[in-house]
């Protein structure tokens, strides 16, 4: 699989407050979590994180067959690390990177 934009993580202060707007815009989510809302808009994923930092903003998630090996080698081309690799569902790894301008981007995959 080639690299791909796959999700949106948006951080949000009011998670019920924020449903309802995204609700009404693509409908029921597939997984409503007080932790995580997700919706699947035509095969990507929009996700509302609770705990994300919203000074950042929403971050755009690149889906990656080996996020261990694709990590590395974004690290050693300069990007730096925001939050290390984490479980968050089976099969299924995320963590966020920034470019050497300080911009957050996230990377999903095993």
């Amino acid at each position: 699989m080639s690299p791909a934009v796959g999700a949106v993580v948006i951080p949000v202060s009011d998670l019920e407050a924020a449903k309802k707007v995204y609700t009404a815009l693509y409908g029921q989510p597939h997984t409503d979590q007080p932790y995580y809302v997700g919706y699947n808009v035509n095969g990507f994923e929009i996700s509302l994180n609770p705990q994300g930092d919203r000074a950042t903003g929403p971050i755009a998630m690149t889906d990656v067959d080996d996020l261990d090996a694709t990590r590395t080698a974004l690290l050693a081309a300069g990007a730096t690390e925001k939050s290390a690799p984490q479980t968050v569902a089976p099969d299924t790894r995320i963590c966020t990177l920034t470019d050497p301008d300080g911009n957050p981007f996230g990377l999903r995959g095993k």
